[in-house]
């Protein structure tokens, strides 16, 4: 472990998680995909409040507010550098793939998203007067606003510091 990593697990403590959970590969994936359930969680609840809906799609889907891609990978990130240090190799690559999800979603998948778009539309203007086979819709949704993926890569920052310092208390 390097000098950077932050140790605060005793050897005595009980836990709801197995022996060897703690500062290691488990605690980093766990938290990780906790992370990105917790920014699907963020949507559904925003949805349930803000639109008076119930719609349980959301927990699975892509798109809003906040990235579940940044929240994961930036938890990932965030976890290895605490669990190998911030000065290890395997934290710079876990900040590469972090940013490249992250540079993917507010570019690519947003894109992507506005094509659709734009596909459905001529679509939907080209069959307005047939009554035949209409083509099926394209999802629109696929990437994020700029803030959307800021907000959910602070989410997974914040979220595995948490987790990481709440094991050490457990």
């Amino acid at each position: 472990m390097s000098d950077l990593a932050l140790p605060l697990a005793s050897s005595t403590h009980s836990s709801i998680f197995p022996v060897g959970f703690y500062n290691s590969g488990y605690e980093v994936i766990v938290s990780s995909l906790l992370s990105a359930f917790v920014a699907q969680l963020f949507k559904f609840i925003g949805t349930l409040l803000f639109k008076r809906e119930i719609n349980f799609r959301l927990m699975v889907e892509t798109g809003g507010m906040p990235s579940s891609h940044s929240a994961s990978m930036t938890a990932l990130a965030t976890a290895v550098g605490m669990v190998d240090g911030f000065s290890s190799t395997i934290f710079a690559v876990a900040v590469g793939i972090a940013l490249v999800v992250m540079y993917d979603a507010a570019g690519v998948r947003r894109s992507a998203g506005r094509m659709a778009g734009i596909l459905n539309k001529i679509t939907q203007d080209i069959y307005t007067h047939e009554t035949g086979h209409v083509p099926e819709r394209l999802r629109e949704l696929l990437g994020h606003t700029p803030f959307e993926v800021l907000v959910g890569g602070l989410l997974g920052i914040v979220f595995a510091i948490y987790f990481h310092l709440s094991l050490g208390s457990l």
